[in-house]
């Protein structure tokens, strides 16, 4: 395989790990007006994803990494042209960060309830917008002879585009729910496991026109084939939640996060930034990749860390394995 072609698909497992991984966190920030009926409750909700959330994160900053190294022309012309939506990404990730470092720092409920706010807006922010950005990619944006975006922000706020940002919102929202089911216990968790549910049919619903436009628009064989297991897993996943098998509904979302992440890259192939103007100013993995030297550099770099990286998640998540509880959260404030 051409290893311009490999490192596209790195990419985006880079970002099937992120979406996957931080998209239930946002879930969780989302879910703390809905399942927070108290002070306790949130700290629950936020301690479900306390050991984690950092570790999750990191995963952009690996993806933005590799896109800037494997494929310049594409990150200068994603960064320069998307710049004021990935740096309201950007601060809502920073707020949502600073929110869990100082929440418990005073004991006042209106100094937390701010930054519980900090904590919902940062997160639903990234989940509406990372759709936005992908589904313009996908889609395709005006740009000019030498690659550069030349639409404005109003541009990438089209149709298909909001449906993009709502449907990762909404898949995001229940990937977290379902996770706080899996986490929790007592009255919190079969609340969770009921907004669950109802947030599933809505998600259901709106991931399924927007897998239709795009397959309708951009859709190829492989396109289609991801899409079908995306759909087949998240109906799966609303089906094992509504009989209380929480652990294969938050695997099966995590399922439909992650094909669906392949199957929008599966239609952006070969392509890596299309111009919706002229074709001929797109930018493609041929003509946006790094030198075969710097590809080959980083191929054995990553078959070496890759996997200490792996190893390493994984054993952060075995080890904070046990559900979060009220009774623990009392516990550990006297």
């Amino acid at each position: 395989m051409d290893l311009a072609v490999l490192w596209f698909w790195i990419v985006a497992f880079f970002f099937v790990g992120y979406f996957v991984l931080d998209g239930f966190d946002f879930g969780v920030g989302m879910s703390l007006p809905f399942l927070g009926k108290d002070d306790t409750d949130r700290r629950v909700l936020i301690n479900t994803i306390g050991p984690v959330w950092d570790l999750n994160e990191t995963w952009v900053i690996v993806a933005g990494a590799a896109l800037f190294a494997a494929f310049p022309e594409w990150y200068a012309t994603l960064f320069s042209g998307f710049y004021l939506a990935l740096l309201l990404i950007l601060l809502a990730l920073i707020a949502r960060g600073v929110s869990f470092e100082y929440r418990h720092q005073r004991p006042e409920l209106e100094w937390k309830r701010r930054f519980d706010w900090m904590i919902i807006v940062g997160s639903a922010v990234p989940a509406l917008l990372w759709g936005v950005a992908f589904a313009n990619i996908v889609q395709g944006v005006p740009l000019d002879a030498d690659h550069n975006y030349t639409g404005t922000l109003f541009d990438l706020l089209n149709p298909y585009a909001l449906l993009g940002g709502l449907t990762t919102l909404l898949l995001f929202f229940t990937h977290g729910v379902v996770f706080v089911a899996l986490k929790t216990d007592g009255d919190i968790r079969r609340r969770a496991r009921r907004l669950a549910t109802r947030a599933g049919l809505v998600t259901i619903v709106i991931a399924a026109l927007f897998l239709v436009w795009t397959g309708l628009a951009h859709g190829t064989a492989w396109f289609w084939a991801l899409a079908a297991v995306a759909a087949l897993a998240l109906i799966g996943s609303w089906i094992a939640n509504g009989r209380g098998s929480e652990r294969l509904a938050f695997a099966l979302m995590a399922v439909t996060i992650g094909t669906a992440v392949l199957a929008l890259f599966a239609a952006l192939f070969p392509e890596v930034m299309p111009a919706s103007n002229d074709p001929a100013n797109s930018l493609t993995i041929e003509n946006a990749s790094s030198t075969p030297y710097t590809l080959t550099v980083m191929s054995w770099t990553a078959l070496i860390f890759l996997p200490l990286i792996l190893a390493y998640q994984g054993w952060t998540y075995w080890v904070f394995r046990k559900r979060v509880t009220r009774q623990s959260i009392d516990a550990a404030a006297h």
